[in-house]
């Protein structure tokens, strides 16, 4: 299998209907990233910080390092197996924020880089559809609990 020419970056994007104050919250606030997101966090997102996340149904966890942060404009963390997750928020008008994430340094042979990548983009769609339905409509869809039932660690 041939290698990339260059490093693959991974991008999901979706609009929200909400100012970009609340959106960029959703993502630094844990109290509201668990609605759509991981179970747990040991912290809000600061720069600097290194934050558990944790998904409890699956027995998994990441550490993750806070490289950056732009009140409501940027985040760059650094995931614990090396690559870098960023987020872009634009403000569309009062009301609506276009979010962009983008994940990239993923590290192995090609089809290693690849599944990588397509299990990163399927990741952070699921997160941004969670974090519309919950931001918009106040529902909880449970998806990244749902995405895969059986891996469950309490069943």
């Amino acid at each position: 299998m041939e290698s990339f020419n260059q490093e693959p970056v991974v991008k999901s994007e979706m609009l929200i209907r909400k100012p970009v104050e609340v959106v960029f919250e959703a993502f630094i606030n844990p109290e509201i990233t668990t609605k759509f997101w991981f179970t747990k966090s040991s912290d809000r997102l600061e720069i600097g910080k290194r934050i558990l996340w944790e998904w409890e149904m699956y027995g998994v966890s990441d550490e993750i390092y806070v490289i950056d942060i732009e009140k409501n404009k940027r985040i760059l963390v650094e995931s614990s197996d090396g690559t870098k997750i960023e987020w872009h928020f634009t403000p569309r008008s009062n009301h609506e924020t276009f979010v962009s994430i983008e994940n990239y340094g993923f590290t192995g042979n090609t089809e290693e880089v690849l599944n990588q990548c397509i299990d990163s983009m399927g990741g952070y769609t699921i997160v941004l559809c969670g974090l519309k339905a919950f931001l918009e409509h106040k529902i909880i869809l449970n998806l990244v609990m749902d995405k895969a039932p059986d891996a469950h660690v309490n069943k």
